[in-house]
């Protein structure tokens, strides 16, 4: 596998160290009982550390080169599949798994905020989410109203459960070594709100479709609904304010008043 080149299309930055390696698999707190989806195995390398502890893992990895190399591994408890999970019907996930799985994942920027909201409202099957991914989208992903990082991400991962960034990590760590650090983050599922996601973080994205308009003025871009009807909801107070202003709390009542009044 010397040979083997990576590739900038899909993002290829491989981790090779040991000791981060058990860390990732430790935050995203994989045990003998759980069930793993894996996404972007790469090298394999965290695909090993988390075989050694789930009971099962089933591994997507786009790119076919890789396939001789990570199947001579002969992980007993590893399914490979190579296929870009981006194109991967989820009934097809969820049946790979007895019930209910775990997601860890070294994930390129490129697609990370695509992958999360594909699993993210979509199924209960997922009990935790854990990702490397680049600093800067670590950060988004826990921003809370008022930052600058603060928006569809950050309301719709909330909404959905707990997340925290449970390390940063140096560029260093990865060959070939990437322009950027990263941090993991772990996503405890748990819909403590009750909600129907994927309604949820629809109405989340058309309030933040456009940041610097106010809350009126994007329901009004992207719903059918009159100026007149729409006052009637919500005070004026708040329909001068923007979406990035809204608290958590906030846009679920604000979604709340719409669903049920609209």
């Amino acid at each position: 596998m010397k040979e083997f080149q990576t590739k900038k299309k899909f993002g290829q930055n491989f981790i090779t160290d040991k000791n981060l390696l058990s860390a990732i698999v430790s935050d995203a707190g994989i045990t003998e009982q759980d069930e793993v989806l894996e996404i972007g195995p790469g090298m394999g390398t965290l695909t090993e550390e988390i075989s050694k502890l789930a009971k099962k893992v089933v591994s997507y990895e786009i790119d076919t080169e890789l396939q001789p190399y990570l199947l001579s591994k002969d992980l007993k408890n590893v399914e490979f599949r190579f296929k870009d999970i981006m194109q991967v019907d989820l009934c097809e996930i969820e049946n790979s798994f007895s019930g209910e799985f775990k997601i860890v994942a070294n994930l390129p920027y490129y697609i990370t905020t695509p992958i999360l909201f594909k699993f993210i409202g979509q199924t209960d099957k997922v009990k935790s989410i854990t990702v490397m991914v680049q600093k800067e989208v670590a950060e988004r992903m826990v921003s809370k109203e008022g930052c600058k990082d603060y928006g569809v991400l950050a309301v719709s991962i909330a909404a959905c459960g707990d997340a925290n960034i449970t390390r940063n990590v140096s560029r260093n760590m990865f060959n070939p070594s990437p322009n950027v650090d990263s941090a993991v983050v772990r996503i405890d599922i748990k819909n403590k709100y009750n909600l129907d996601l994927k309604a949820f973080n629809n109405f989340v994205k058309n309030i933040f479709s456009m940041r610097r308009k106010t809350l009126s003025n994007n329901i009004l871009q992207t719903y059918a609904i009159k100026r007149e009807r729409l006052e009637q909801l919500y005070p004026k107070e708040i329909l001068i304010r923007r979406a990035e202003t809204f608290s958590l709390e906030e846009i679920i009542e604000l979604y709340n008043v719409f669903k049920t009044k609209n």
